[in-house]
């Protein structure tokens, strides 16, 4: 009696284990702050966005059960690994210095860096019309990295999130911003930015790397695996290009 109630005991263990794991779900990692025209979460508390679309596709592709976790983007790496995601869908950047703590996946997009100031500024992109001018920078991001090694001359002045960077720079306590030039589209069409524009396109490979990737803790090499082969099968199956169209007239990819 005793061994068949064990064994009655470990079946049902096992049975709840099972309903466990498949009730599992992959835990997206979105910086909580709006990042249009890539993740914006309306006044009903659901995200849009072009990267919004593009994790549903992904999660899709690889069979997975999605829900988004919000966290600040400053803190979203130290959230990744106390694993309260399982990986970082957030327009995050493939770079050497990340790559020391997580791994990547294949990049998902690529556009370039860019400075925006007034149009009457003769702010470029050469690091000489930025002495003694302040400069916008989103806190722990690869724009706040290259004005910190190209614009040594310019006092660097990090914010919380992109659009308050916007913000200084309107009311004039900046004197221009570093940041993607697709994520500045919304504010130079904007009433706001109309008095903007894009003074010069920034390069520097070693600081932007070379494109968005996923971002997984290093031991997850079978996810990893998972989520190059179902952005190649987005690729490859003309959904990447579908959600794209929707919101751009050029090729996010960025190239080969």
């Amino acid at each position: 009696m005793k061994k068949y109630l064990s064994i009655l005991g470990g079946t049902v263990a096992a049975l709840a284990l099972s309903v466990q794991l498949a009730s599992a779900e992959l835990k997206v990692g979105f910086a909580a702050e709006n990042y249009a025209p890539f993740t914006e979460k309306g006044a009903d508390g659901k995200w849009t966005g072009w990267e919004v679309e593009i994790k549903d596709a992904l999660c899709e592709a690889m069979g997975e059960e999605c829900t988004v976790v919000e966290i600040a983007w400053d803190g979203i790496i130290p959230a990744l690994m106390s694993k309260k995601m399982d990986v970082i869908i957030a327009s995050m950047s493939i770079t050497d210095e990340r790559k020391k703590t997580i791994n990547f996946s294949d990049k998902y997009y690529n556009t370039p860096a860019v400075i925006v100031a007034p149009k009457s500024s003769s702010i470029s992109g050469d690091p000489a019309s930025v002495k003694g001018k302040i400069v916008g920078v989103q806190v722990s991001t690869i724009h706040a990295n290259y004005v910190e090694k190209h614009f040594t001359d310019a006092e660097a002045k990090s914010y919380n999130t992109f659009d308050e960077h916007n913000q200084d720079l309107v009311s004039g306590r900046v004197d221009a911003v570093v940041g993607d030039s697709l994520a500045m589209q919304p504010f130079l069409t904007s009433d706001a930015g109309k008095a903007f524009e894009i003074k010069g396109e920034l390069n520097d490979v070693e600081v932007f790397g070379p494109g968005v990737g996923v971002g997984m803790r290093k031991e997850d090499t079978e996810l990893e695996a998972k989520v190059n082969a179902a952005i190649a099968k987005i690729r490859a199956d003309g959904t990447y290009d579908k959600i794209s169209k929707k919101y751009f007239d050029f090729d996010i990819y960025g190239g080969n």
